[in-house]
C-alpha cells in the first residue's frame, strides 16, 4: 500500500516538472529553438503578405532568427504568385522590439538636451552681440 501511494507520488511529481519549469521560465533549448523558428517563418509570411522588405522584418522583429524570416517571407512570396494575390497594407505600425523603450527613452532624453544646448548657444551668442556694440560705441 505504500509502495503504491508512493509511485502514484513519484509519478505525480515527475508528470508536474514541465509545468514547473514552464511557470519558473526554464525552457528546454530544443524547444524554445523550435519556437521561435515556427513564430519567425509565421513573421516572414506575414511581413511578405503585408508588402513589407525583408529588411524592414530583420530591422523590426530583430530578436527572431533571420533565417526563420527570411524561410517564411520566401514561402509566402511563392505562394502569392502563385494565386496571384495581391499584398494587404497593414493597418497597426509594426511592434515595438525588446530592449526598445530603452533606446526610446535615450532618444527622448537626447533631444531634450538638445534644445537645451541650442537655447546656451543661442544666449552666448545674443550677449556677444550685446557686448560688441557697446564696445563699438566707446
Amino acid at each position: 500500500m505504500i509502495k503504491r501511494i508512493f509511485l502514484i507520488l513519484a509519478i505525480l511529481g515527475l508528470s508536474a516538472c514541465e509545468q514547473v519549469n514552464q511557470k519558473l521560465g526554464l525552457e528546454d533549448p530544443a524547444k524554445k529553438e523550435a519556437k521561435t523558428e515556427q513564430e519567425a517563418k509565421a513573421v516572414g509570411s506575414a511581413c511578405r503578405q503585408s508588402g513589407r522588405a525583408i529588411e524592414d522584418c530583420y530591422s523590426i522583429y530583430s530578436w527572431l532568427p533571420k533565417a526563420g524570416i527570411y524561410t517564411g517571407w520566401r514561402e509566402m512570396d511563392e505562394y502569392m504568385r502563385e494565386n496571384k494575390l495581391e499584398t494587404i497594407v497593414p493597418q497597426l505600425p509594426p511592434p515595438e522590439g525588446p530592449g526598445s523603450k530603452k533606446r526610446k527613452k535615450a532618444a527622448e532624453a537626447a533631444s531634450e538636451s538638445e534644445p537645451k544646448a541650442e537655447a546656451k548657444t543661442e544666449s552666448k551668442s545674443e550677449a556677444k552681440a550685446e557686448s560688441e556694440p557697446k564696445a563699438e560705441k566707446h
